[in-house]
């Protein structure tokens, strides 16, 4: 399954440069990534990044995380994604940038979440 990561130009930067990175700041706090699945995807970009414009989304193959992605119950009981790892840059299968046009996040036409 393809599962999303929005980073924020600050956290996205940070991997880039680094090549891995330990997430976002809630996610240092918590002890994982956050991750979404197509269907949370567009609720966590409008409850957790509304307004920003500069975030970028990328994608990653659940699958090649192994036994370090762990399925849990969180917003709504729905099952989250949850990275107990570092996130490397060069797992991710694509990166591209999360717009916002005022009033929604325009996902790429790789999302199956409109």
């Amino acid at each position: 399954m393809i599962i999303y990561k929005i980073l924020r130009a600050a956290e996205w930067a940070a991997l880039r440069d680094n090549g891995t990175s330990s997430g976002a700041p809630i996610d240092v706090a918590d002890g994982y990534i956050h991750f979404s699945t197509a269907e949370t995807v567009a609720e966590t970009a409008a409850k957790h990044f509304a307004g920003e414009n500069d975030s970028m989304l990328l994608a990653y193959n659940g699958a090649d995380f192994g036994d370090a992605l762990k399925y849990e119950i969180s917003r709504g009981d729905q099952l989250f994604p949850h990275l107990y790892a570092p996130l490397a840059l060069d797992g991710a299968l694509w990166i591209k940038p999360l717009l916002f046009d005022g009033n929604k996040h325009i996902f790429p036409k790789e999302v199956p979440c409109d």
